[in-house]
């Protein structure tokens, strides 16, 4: 099978959605599929001037992106007459609302190709810019119906997104779950993270992009408030930079919480979980963030915001939920893990096990079932 996945971005860009699309793109490799990523060339920072290569066997079509609306979104047309020139059995859009998803499903509908769209929770407006919510408010009544009106098969990566689908016209959606790789189901042997980065006792843990969504000004907050008593205990921020960077800077000075380098490589995410006593992902908006599983396969108890697809993914099994911006709750849940070693074992045994039902292994074989159905689906039309 030819396969089309038309996604925002693609490396170097650091993106949920392009982990994503790789997880799936390498493993329909495997299988034998040609598959071909047709993206922005806009990285998060700077235009990509290699618009077409081949990546670990991947078609990478970089698309000149025309302009961008609020630094999330970019609108790149170049797919309209790109996309047609390769005959596709599929085509697989991510991200809903965005021209891009929109200029696919057109391309779908009228070359009659089998249309499978993967929504990414994008639906929460919160702490959005105007502009963003302008941009929401025209897309999602438009270009987004008619996307979900044209695709064979809609995929949820979360239940909590069901109604808004229904509400803009998406007909039968199924749920498929972000997943994680297996590595970090592996426990490495000589973990060294603790020691090359200068880390004593027991090590608090945010992984994540530092972008005001993610809540990294919050971890901070209840970490000062936690160090103002205990000395034993190490709070570490690692992740790409979206414009919380300098406040973060800021706000650790003269403490001794950590800001660490950004990290790509998957044995050394997994090194640095396993160094860690705790996660804590203090957002105020989710779709169904990877790194929440990953975390999970590593035997991490957590401590998260119970926004958007999150509360589906974890209960008290799992860890706290912890209202946004409640220090105080975020404070005494932090300590409650980091203290009661029977607690944090017993989580982190469900954790370990709850984690298998998302290796993306299992993920991939839902998606080529999705596939299959709406092949089946389009040919009954036609």
């Amino acid at each position: 099978m030819k396969i089309a996945h038309v996604c925002s971005f693609w490396n170097p860009a650091i993106c949920g959605v392009k982990q994503v699309v790789e997880e799936l793109a390498k493993r329909q490799i495997a299988q034998g599929h040609e598959v071909h990523v047709y993206c922005s060339d806009w990285d998060k920072e700077k235009r990509q001037s290699t618009k077409e290569e081949i990546i670990n066997g991947i078609h990478i079509h970089r698309c000149y992106h025309w302009f961008r609306v609020a630094n999330f979104a970019t609108v790149w047309p170049s797919i309209l007459w790109k996309l047609p020139k390769e005959n596709f059995d599929m085509i697989h859009t991510h991200v809903s609302g965005h021209a891009h998803t929109f200029f696919a499903s057109f391309i779908a509908k009228i070359k009659k190709i089998p249309l499978v769209h993967t929504t990414h929770c994008p639906w929460s407006d919160t702490h959005r810019s105007i502009t963003g919510r302008i941009f929401m408010g025209l897309t999602y009544q438009t270009f987004m119906r008619l996307s979900f009106i044209w695709s064979q098969k809609i995929i949820a990566i979360t239940p909590w997104e069901l109604s808004y689908i229904k509400k803009y016209g998406g007909k039968n959606p199924m749920v498929i779950p972000n997943g994680m790789d297996s590595i970090f189901f592996k426990e490495i042997k000589k973990n060294t993270f603790k020691q090359k980065n200068k880390i004593q006792g027991k090590m608090i843990l945010f992984f994540g992009r530092l972008n005001i969504t993610k809540g990294p000004d919050k971890f901070v907050l209840a970490a000062k408030e936690i160090l103002k008593e205990r000395k034993d205990l190490t709070f570490v921020l690692l992740g790409p930079d979206e414009g919380m960077k300098p406040t973060i800077e800021s706000m650790i000075k003269d403490t001794p919480i950590k800001l660490l380098p950004p990290l790509h490589n998957r044995k050394e995410i997994a090194e640095m979980y396993q160094a860690a006593q705790c996660f804590v992902l203090p957002s105020f908006r989710e779709g169904l963030p990877l790194t929440l599983f990953e975390a999970m396969a590593s035997g991490l108890p957590i401590v998260a915001s119970p926004v958007n697809g999150i509360p589906f993914a974890m209960n008290e099994d799992n860890g706290f939920l912890v209202n946004y911006g409640d220090i105080s709750t975020l404070k005494e849940k932090i300590l409650t893990i980091v203290d009661n070693k029977k607690l944090a074992d017993k989580i982190s045994k469900n954790n370990k096990r709850k984690a298998l039902a998302y290796n993306w292994d299992v993920i991939e074989k839902k998606y080529m079932k999705a596939y299959e159905e709406a092949k089946l689906q389009i040919s009954k039309v036609s």
